[in-house]
């Protein structure tokens, strides 16, 4: 058995994973030394050496959230102001099953947008509440995914297109929709229409998110 197997350490998928494995170890107390729970360990060592990857977020990037129609979306600040938006940890597409992504929007497909050298030329500008994706559940729910931040659009995770569930064990910041660069004098402006880390944690003790 993992030496740190503590729940909310984790991100969701690994703690379904680590209640599933300490589940086979409880119901099978001589078996599990046959190898009968491996392949539930097997998917958990996985889980947290992605986990250890996602420390990078904590060492080039601030946490930033955005709230859109009751549903919460990360902003992930790096210092030299690309931002990669992502769902937040308690967005309620993990809780549904997540589906599909899509970047046809309707009146564009975000997916064809190109940028040209160093200064990104071309990029679609986007404000905070523009549509940057749609996201199905299992549910049928859509979510109209928002860009959170005014800016210009660098880049769209197009690899969510073919395999959206891997939103579900995806270490933070590698399950991104896009990347956005703010213009740097706007910077102080979107940062201040964000939620902080610190802002974030508070509304969920009141259960506001």
């Amino acid at each position: 058995m993992h030496t740190d197997l503590s729940a909310h350490l984790h991100t969701p998928a690994c703690n379904q994973l680590i209640e599933e494995l300490k589940a086979c170890h409880d119901n099978n107390a001589f078996g599990k030394f046959i190898g009968i729970c491996n392949s539930i360990d097997d998917k958990v060592v996985k889980c947290l050496k992605a986990e250890r990857v996602a420390r990078v977020v904590d060492r080039f990037f601030t946490r930033y959230y955005y709230i859109k129609g009751g549903a919460p979306y990360q902003v992930l600040y790096h210092s030299n102001r690309i931002c990669l938006i992502c769902l937040a940890p308690t967005h309620p597409a993990y809780g549904e099953g997540i589906a599909s992504v899509s970047y046809d929007v309707g009146n564009m497909d975000r997916s064809q947008n190109v940028v040209k050298g160093k200064s990104k030329k071309g990029g679609m500008i986007l404000q905070a509440d523009t549509t940057l994706a749609l996201l199905t559940t299992e549910t049928g729910t859509v979510y109209k995914i928002p860009s959170c931040i005014r800016g210009k659009l660098v880049e769209v995770n197009t690899a969510l297109q073919t395999d959206a569930k891997q939103l579900h064990q995806a270490a933070e910041g590698a399950g991104y929709f896009a990347i956005l660069l703010p213009k740097i004098e706007n910077c102080s402006d979107i940062i201040s229409n964000l939620l902080t880390q610190q802002q974030y944690d508070e509304q969920l003790k009141k259960g506001e998110t």
